[in-house]
């Protein structure tokens, strides 16, 4: 029995040394002091502050709660943009009289490095870990010195942000396009208006023209506290005297981007506008914030980046009293590049104000060295209204239009109508297939080739049966031109016009579409015979058609469109070579003198009495087959043969009943009357 006894209790103790050995071999081997730093570091480099956290000291963590540290770090990171963190353990230098370190605390230097918006931030700091006594595990003795250096328990990191100054848009002459100045914003401050406040109310909503209604929502909205100034609209030094003095009303003066020549410009410079949030997802990582104004049309949008320039950023430590206590790191402000343009106020002004609201568009060039002088949209619409705030009325307006102001016409593609007949002159000559001596005989007022036409005919405005190259071009005779093309053929002249620039990008910043000569070839002598007239697919811009006409005035050559004035354009001049031979170019240029100088001829609307002006009239028109009633757009292009300075072309839509390409002619000659002697 006893034996028994002893037998039963020798077997729970060795069950107890059994179970105990394997309870201590399961438990987790302690970590040494350099490993806890190393995975703290490991966690800190990828951002798992959880476990970072987890790493903590019994004290730290009481002071610091687990949400509280995560967010710390986070917001702190995403505040300043970082990235490329980076976080190695160094080896601090032996001390001259080392002494022996606590078994229970561990310093470890650390460097840190990682690159935030205002650049790149570096820093060496030491990290103490203290052994905790009941786990016996090391931990890190955390405070927030260990995020940066200065940082302490109360401390923030902030970023201070100086915006920089947008670049100016300037013409020729310096006169500004696009222009940072100031504008006058009446406000009103709720609790201050005093006993007259529904009076004061109603007079500033009908100076401003908005409805009390709009005034009152302003001055609700959630954000409006006692005394905040609270912006109603816009107004000027009248606005100032009228209001002045009122009680609850005061001024502000708001820095804004203005455009001087308002409409007459207002598809040029185009405008711009606080970034949305769509366009801030796309451009954030190319330094753009919520804050910025963002170019959405014309050179604004083009030169965008250039104009913008680098706003200047600090992120700096500031104490519980919002003092700095160090400035971690920081990007100087570099203000946007001016950009200078080719263009001509006045000229950009005076061929907008002959518009008067007709849709149309028109270019000035120096048909030399190719400087672009005006380039003009008709209707327009303010871009000022976009920058000062853009009422929904006067949205819906511009939308509501039929001429479709918010259209920027000098961009796109028209049929040129009679214009063209130069270049297939042009072509034809320099082909060899025409001469000035060569005489069609033409009868009647309508032709056809032959049956296989079908009921498809050309028509003239004038029946003669003998007629020559000059006639044709001074009388704008559809049948000769058609057959001139049909004596080339459609290779020749196809290649023959081609030349001038059909298929390719205009060399010149701004984009501009590729004009057409057909859209898959000329598959028809119909179609040839049209084309040679500048109808059947034929598209151009009113700039291309102004390029077209440079080979007359520069020996073959068509010149290259210049726009920006820069150190790094190139200094050849010349988009195209020879397209024509020099004896063409003079004969072509000859006959539009005469177009112009003739009595009789098409153009004679636009002769001025000591100028040598040569011209040529178009219409196109845009119906969908013959015999049918459509609408006709009027073109007029001219020079000074004998100065050579301004080559003005203009367009105006459905010029039908008004008196055709002759509408367009007298707008033409009122501007070459104040600008045609002037040298550029």
């Amino acid at each position: 029995m006893k034996t028994s006894k002893w037998l039963i209790v020798g077997f729970l103790l060795l069950l107890l040394l059994i179970t105990g050995c394997r309870n201590e071999a399961s438990k987790p081997k302690a970590m040494t002091s350099e490993q806890v730093f190393d995975s703290y570091m490991a966690a800190w480099q990828k951002g798992q502050y959880e476990d970072m956290y987890a790493m903590l000291s019994s004290d730290s963590q009481t002071r610091l709660s687990l949400e509280l540290f995560v967010k710390r770090y986070s917001s702190i990171y995403e505040g300043i943009g970082m990235s490329q963190l980076h976080i190695e353990r160094t080896t601090l230098p032996a001390p001259t009289k080392p002494t022996p370190a606590p078994e229970d605390k561990a310093t470890y230097t650390y460097h840190a490095s990682l690159m935030t918006i205002a650049g790149p931030i570096e820093f060496n700091y030491q990290a103490k870990l203290i052994k905790d006594n009941s786990t016996m595990y090391w931990k890190v003795d955390w405070n927030p010195s260990l995020i940066f250096p200065a940082m302490k328990d109360n401390d923030k990191v902030t970023v201070r942000t100086t915006k920089a100054m947008r670049g100016e848009i300037y013409d020729r002459n310096g006169e500004g396009l696009a222009i940072n100045g100031s504008l006058i914003i009446l406000g009103l401050a709720a609790d201050r208006l005093g006993p007259d406040a529904e009076k004061t109310v109603q007079s500033v909503a009908q100076y401003l023209g908005l409805s009390t209604d709009e005034v009152n929502k302003k001055l609700k909205a959630s954000w409006v506290k006692p005394g905040n100034f609270v912006p109603i609209g816009s107004t000027d030094g009248k606005g100032v005297m009228a209001f002045q003095g009122i009680e609850g009303v005061s001024f502000q003066q708001k820095k804004i981007r203005t455009y001087p020549l308002a409409e007459a410009a207002a598809h040029l410079t185009g405008y711009v506008q606080g970034i949305n949030a769509e366009e801030l997802a796309k451009l954030k990582d190319q330094g753009y914030g919520p804050d910025d104004q963002l170019g959405k049309a014309g050179l604004e949008q083009l030169f965008d980046k250039s104009l913008k320039g680098q706003d200047g950023v600090r992120i700096v430590i500031i104490d519980e009293n919002g003092a700095t206590r160090e400035t971690l790191a920081s990007k100087e402000t570099v203000a946007g590049e001016n950009v200078q343009t080719t263009i001509d106020s006045g000229l950009q002004r005076a061929i907008y104000e002959q518009y008067q609201g007709d849709a149309g568009s028109a270019s000035a060039l120096q048909p030399q060295s190719g400087e672009i002088l005006a380039l003009v949209s008709s209707p327009a619409y303010d871009p000022n209204l976009f920058v000062s705030g853009l009422s929904a009325e006067q949205w819906n307006k511009w939308n509501g239009d039929p001429n479709i102001p918010l259209l920027n016409r000098f961009t796109k593609l028209y049929s040129p109508g009679s214009i063209f007949k130069t270049v297939t002159a042009a072509v034809g000559l320099n082909a060899g297939v025409s001469s000035p001596d060569l005489v069609r005989n033409i009868q009647g007022l309508y032709w056809t080739k032959d049956a296989s036409w079908g009921n498809y005919y050309v028509t003239r405005d004038r029946d003669v049966p003998n007629e020559n190259l000059r006639d044709a071009l001074v009388f704008s005779d559809n049948i000769f031109f058609a057959q001139e093309a049909l004596a080339m053929g459609k290779d020749t002249f196809y290649n023959g016009a081609y030349k001038f620039g059909f298929g390719e990008p205009l060399p010149l910043p701004y984009p501009f579409p590729r004009s057409s000569l057909a859209n898959q070839g000329i598959k028809s002598d119909i179609q040839l015979a049209d084309s040679a007239y500048g109808q059947g697919e034929v598209q151009m811009s009113p700039l291309h058609v102004a390029l077209s006409y440079t080979p007359i005035i520069n020996q073959g050559n068509v010149v290259a469109p210049l726009l920006v004035k820069s150190a790094s354009n190139p200094a050849d001049t010349i988009w195209k070579r020879d397209v024509i031979r020099p004896e063409v170019a003079e004969i072509v240029r000859q006959d539009l003198v005469e177009a112009v100088r003739n009595p009789k001829g098409f153009a004679h609307g636009a002769y001025i009495s000591g100028m040598n002006i040569a011209g040529k009239t178009g219409t196109a028109e845009l119906k969908q087959k013959k015999g049918e009633d459509g609408l006709e757009n009027g073109w007029f292009i001219e020079f000074d043969a004998t100065l050579n300075q301004l080559l003005l072309t203009m367009m105006v839509e459905d010029v039908k009943k008004r008196g055709g390409s002759g509408y367009v002619v007298a707008k033409a000659k009122k501007v070459f009357l104040k600008y045609g002697k002037t040298t550029w």
